[in-house]
């Protein structure tokens, strides 16, 4: 089992940035997909990034794509989820996410029912 523990959350202004981080332990060599998803209130959870170990396949939802960037450190036991230009809309719980599925180039990601491990979420909070 995968434990995660997602943090970099908080309070910033329109246009900030924030750097989210995940920290996997545990049995992660059972994973090879990692994925980044967000929930507002009355909203269902939504994909953001992802990424494969190799970090050559890293889809984006098109809300993001161009302002978020996910990487993972060298020794792949942690996932980052790099937030520019950060807008109200992106006001969410943000949770990373771990699956032993594959992401496949050119189709679309894998979504929630995908991932069987999830992290407790870190809040982000963006002002107008």
């Amino acid at each position: 089992q995968v434990q995660l523990v997602e943090s970099g959350g908080g309070l910033v202004q329109a246009g900030d940035s924030l750097r989210l981080s995940c920290a996997a332990s545990g049995r992660f060599l059972d994973f090879n997909t990692l994925g980044w998803f967000r929930q507002s209130p009355g909203k269902e959870r939504e994909f953001v990034a992802a990424m494969n170990w190799r970090g050559d396949i890293r889809p984006y939802a098109d809300s993001v794509q161009g302002r978020f960037k996910i990487s993972r450190n060298s020794a792949k036991t942690s996932v980052y989820l790099q937030m520019n230009d950060l807008r109200p809309e992106d006001t969410a719980l943000y949770y990373c996410a771990t699956s032993t599925l594959f992401l496949q180039r050119g189709q679309p990601p894998l979504g929630v029912r995908d991932y069987a491990s999830w992290g407790q979420g870190t809040q982000v909070t963006v002002s107008s």
